[in-house]
């Protein structure tokens, strides 16, 4: 059972903030330079809707929607396999899944949003 947004993205909000706090800095396991941060209200509507559906449970547009993300870019924070899992974000008239992702991780209810499939991530803010 996921954790609803507004209280799940606090507490890893206030996990990171901590971080800087105490350190001053980020390690390389908690963020990564290609990786920033996005407010949810600032997210195109479908991908809105992909948080809604992973919410819910689905059902999803694409048979490829749940499954683990890899990382193989390398550009999101090091995780043991199957930490992380992809699901489209629909792009208006486009004939394929388009480039458009929600990546998320269960452990710490995080969500990241690319719209350069892969190339980079932005942590959904879900504060602002």
């Amino acid at each position: 059972m996921r954790i609803p947004h507004s209280a799940a993205r606090i507490g890893a909000a206030a996990a990171l903030l901590s971080a800087l706090l105490v350190s001053g800095t980020v390690s390389a396991t908690t963020a990564n330079a290609a990786v920033g941060s996005i407010c949810h209200s600032a997210l195109p509507s479908q991908a809105h809707d992909t948080l809604d559906l992973i919410e819910q449970g689905g059902p999803f547009p694409s048979s490829q929607d749940g499954t683990v993300f890899s990382n193989r870019e390398g550009v999101l924070p090091g995780q043991a396999s199957g930490y992380y899992h992809e699901y489209t974000v629909i792009t208006p008239d486009s004939p394929t899944r388009g480039a458009r992702r929600i990546v998320t991780g269960e452990k710490s209810k995080e969500d990241y949003y690319t719209s350069d499939h892969y190339a980079t991530f932005k942590l959904v803010d879900f504060g602002c």
